[in-house]
């Protein structure tokens, strides 16, 4: 992980990311839950991906009420500039990131976090040139 708190996760954890960036706090159940129409998973299989996701340091663990309850560790806006500067250099072969006002549509991202995420990447842009 980077000072940023940015990292690629996979497919998977990110399912899991942008459940709890958007829910806060969540025992393993209301994970599972949440995720299990998309992924078509076992609860042991959530369990074993949530364990290593904390392992990992992408996920924060605390005892509520003698519940585990697990939140994201790992900053929305940088890990998802991450990601779009990956996915276009990588699968589009472009030398800088995608116009943020591509992502105008997306459903994770609100007004201000589409701004917070075009000012860090451009951020980003000055930091590698």
């Amino acid at each position: 992980m980077s000072p940023n708190g940015d990292m690629n996760p996979a497919a998977s954890e990110l399912v899991i990311l942008k459940h709890l960036w958007r829910t806060k706090a969540q025992s393993l159940r209301e994970i599972h839950l949440a995720i299990e129409p998309k992924l078509n998973w076992s609860r042991s299989s959530t369990r074993k991906t949530v364990e290593r996701m904390v392992e990992k340091n992408m996920l924060n663990v605390a005892d509520s009420h003698g519940l585990k309850v697990y939140r994201a560790k790992i900053k929305k806006i940088p890990t998802l500039a991450a990601l779009i500067r990956n996915f276009a250099a990588d699968v589009l072969g472009l030398d800088g990131p995608l116009p943020v006002s591509n992502l105008v549509k997306s459903h994770i991202l609100t007004d201000q976090e589409l701004v917070e995420l075009e000012e860090y990447l451009k951020k980003l842009e000055e930091q590698e040139a």
